[in-house]
């Protein structure tokens, strides 16, 4: 068991580890769209990588419609193992929109020995889910 200051810490290392391992810039909040977003998700238990639909209702299913329309695409060319959840409740109980990938192995960001496999597949699916969004763009600003 870690003590809140010693999770913090192992927190912070494995954030700065990844960063010099993998050293670019990802979009993540910078997409240019209210309440759409990528995110990195590693805790105790699981390591997964999201895009995330948080606006209000209307604007989540404008967005939700256009994704589900390139869900094949998405699927079949980029992330084969995407989930979809249209309602994805967060730890705060703030209910949002969900399209995501997950690590299918035991992970924790407090066992070192499984950052390296997180690193990677956060760096392999993060570049896929960006590659999928710059290459439809124009379809989900539209």
């Amino acid at each position: 068991m870690f003590s809140k200051e010693e999770s913090r810490i192992l927190r912070h290392e494995f954030w700065i580890s990844f960063g010099k391992s993998f050293p670019r810039k990802w979009i993540l909040y910078d997409t240019k769209i209210k309440g759409f977003s990528f995110k990195f998700h590693f805790d105790t238990k699981q390591a997964l990588v999201a895009l995330d639909l948080e606006d209000d209702l209307e604007n989540r299913i404008k967005y939700w419609e256009k994704l589900q329309s390139l869900r094949s695409i998405l699927n079949d060319e980029y992330l084969p193992d995407i989930v979809f959840e249209e309602m994805y409740l967060l730890d705060n109980e703030k209910e949002i929109s969900r399209i995501y990938v997950s690590l299918n192995k035991k992970v924790s960001i407090h066992n070192k020995n499984t950052w390296r496999d997180v690193m990677e597949f956060f760096n392999e699916k993060m570049s896929l889910f960006e590659s999928f969004f710059n290459d439809y763009r124009d379809i989900l600003e539209d």
